[in-house]
Order: structure tokens, then C-alpha cells, then sequence
């Protein structure tokens, strides 16, 4: 594998974009290594369905399209990012018992550190914002066979 790989997709601030950005990564971390049905890669789909869905939902039509962003570092660091163009950062909300939303950064956070990754948010130079996590890699390496 190569020392470092990228993939990237722009998607539509539309709520079918949750779901293609959710196929998309997972489509390329298996062609990656990773394997869709780990635990891992459980963990991966759960954060980006909750960054997507936050880079749909909480934009407020400010942001006509979102990016997902995938790198992999010598098979060692996973890095997904996913930026808007609206300037606000997200905020923990008071999550009220009956409250059905409101969560996902928190999930988001637990989950990315309970892998012994982080979670950074940072402005982008277009006045947006990038929510990125960097997990550690878990795909098992393939071995080298001799023909």
C-alpha cells in the first residue's frame, strides 16, 4: 500500500447526501483494507453519518454543498474530515431527556476517543469550518505472498 492515500467528495447540503457520503467512504476504506463488517468500520459509518448529517442539517441552507475528505497515513492514521462553508462551529446543545437530537457531536467525540483517536474542528480560509477526526488504523495488514 502506499505511504499515503486521499479521496475526497463534494456532495449536495441535501439529506440524501447523508447516505452517499456514508457508501462513499465506506466504499473506499474497503478498498483500502478495511473490512464493512468490523467493528471498526461500524464506528467509521456512525461518525460520518453524524458529521454529514451535521454538515446538512445545522448549515441552514448557508451551505449549498459539504466535503468529505479521507486520507490514510503510511497504514497508521485515518483522517476524515468533512467541511461547509458556514462559519458557525458546532456547539454542545442542552440535550434534554425527551430531546431526539442534539447529541452527535458528543457521540461523535466518545466515539473518536474511545478508538484512541481526536477530534479537531478548525475555520477554513473561506470562512467555513472543517470537522475532522484521526482514528488510529485497525485494517489488517495483508501479507506479502510469494507466487
Amino acid at each position: 500500500m502506499a505511504d499515503h492515500q486521499e479521496a475526497s467528495v463534494t456532495l449536495p447540503s441535501d439529506p440524501a447526501s447523508v447516505y452517499a457520503a456514508r457508501t462513499y467512504v465506506m466504499n473506499v476504506l474497503a478498498e483500502w483494507g478495511l473490512p464493512s463488517d468490523t467493528e471498526a468500520a461500524d464506528t467509521v459509518r456512525l461518525i460520518v453519518s453524524e458529521l454529514a448529517t451535521n454538515a446538512v442539517q445545522h448549515t441552514f441552507g448557508q451551505s449549498p454543498t459539504f466535503t468529505v475528505d479521507i486520507e490514510l497515513d503510511r497504514d497508521e492514521q485515518l483522517r476524515i474530515g468533512v467541511t461547509d462553508s458556514h462559519p458557525r462551529f458546532p456547539k454542545r446543545l442542552p440535550a434534554a431527556v425527551q430531546q431526539d437530537n442534539g447529541r452527535g457531536m458528543v457521540i461523535v467525540r466518545w466515539l473518536t476517543v474511545e478508538c484512541g483517536g481526536k477530534l479537531t474542528v478548525r475555520p477554513t480560509r473561506e470562512g467555513g469550518k472543517t470537522v475532522s477526526i484521526m482514528l488510529p488504523w485497525t485494517a489488517p495488514v495483508q501479507p506479502v505472498t510469494a507466487d
